[in-house]
């Protein structure tokens, strides 16, 4: 078991991944440096061995999957992951390190949004997705996260081993903010600068297509995290397209005893129907998230179990 795990996941980064794992490698010195190649085609493994990181591959394109890959294969006290295209410098990893393994953080998101992001990033696109995408999270799940879509995080051992990676893509950084916020996890904060990519190195994001995806992502982790919320702001949109449409009715039939509107009395009935029966579905739903909320703190306490024990065992020959 490792004391600090920095894993990087990287595709086509051999501009500079040997700059980041250098970096990181300074910065913490006594931790085990990650490389997750995912298919890179210009050496990307072999400059980063070469810097001295343990070089690892996962063959399935997507950044969803090579996490998934590393939180199953990597033990640790404490985990951070960064990118490898250098656009997050190390000035506060031992801070965020430290929030893990001494102040009982689950996750501690390094925050470029408090920072220089909004002055220092030159695609304005990006800018605008991640100021939609924090705020549609903040209000649907009534937090107060600073940044979702950053990609250097420090996580605990037991967040790693409970978090189930659904994701395949950049949609992932949304899904691990959501699930701590639904599990009730303790999130800090470290503000961090951000430094454009140098001059050659292309990003994998695409402004549109993954913009589209990340939002997708958050009503569905709302529907399936939520879905008493979910579903009844369904329900109240229901209900007042019916009443809308009744009440000229109602105030038809007050007036002349008759109803004028036959077809429209019946639809607003069905509607008021589905309002209903969106209203009762989140409630059912809800009772069968209350109880994967129990059953996942069993598997924290499983978690916490085996972290103690590793412990144990890596401690042992050192006593006698």
């Amino acid at each position: 078991m490792d004391k600090i795990a920095v894993l990087i996941p990287c595709c086509n980064e051999s501009l500079t991944v040997g700059k980041v794992v250098a970096d990181w490698k300074q910065a913490l010195p006594d931790a085990t440096i990650y490389v997750y190649d995912n298919n890179s085609t210009d050496g990307t493994a072999e400059i980063a061995r070469a810097a001295g990181a343990v070089v690892r591959q996962e063959y399935r394109q997507g950044k969803g999957n090579v996490i998934r890959r590393m939180f199953r294969e990597v033990d640790a006290r404490a985990y951070l992951m960064v990118d490898g295209d250098d656009t997050y410098p190390a000035d506060g990893a031992r801070e965020m390190v430290d929030l893990v393994m001494h102040r009982q953080a689950d996750m501690v998101v390094g925050d470029r949004l408090s920072a220089n992001y909004f002055t220092e990033n030159k695609r304005p696109f990006h800018s605008f997705g991640n100021a939609v995408v924090r705020w549609s999270i903040n209000m649907l799940f009534h937090s107060c996260v600073r940044d979702v879509m950053t990609g250097c995080r420090a996580f605990s051992f037991e967040f790693v081993k409970t978090f189930p990676v659904l994701s395949t893509g950049f949609e992932i950084e949304t899904e691990m903010t959501i699930h701590a916020l639904d599990k009730n996890m303790k999130i800090d904060h470290v503000a961090i600068p951000y430094r454009n990519r140098p001059t050659g190195s292309e990003s994998k994001l695409n402004t549109v297509q993954d913009g589209i995806k990340v939002l997708y992502t958050i009503l569905t982790l709302h529907r399936n995290y939520r879905p008493c919320s979910f579903f009844g702001i369904i329900a109240v949109v229901l209900a007042a397209l019916s009443a809308a449409f009744f009440f000229p009715v109602l105030a038809d039939y007050i007036r002349t005893g008759l109803v004028l509107a036959f077809p429209t009395l019946i639809v607003c009935g069905f509607t008021v129907m589905a309002a209903l029966l969106a209203f009762f579905t989140g409630l059912q739903l809800q009772n069968a998230v209350q109880k994967n909320r129990q059953d996942f703190e069993l598997e924290r306490i499983k978690a916490n179990a085996r972290y103690r024990q590793m412990l144990r065992e890596q401690e042992g020959p050192r006593h006698e």
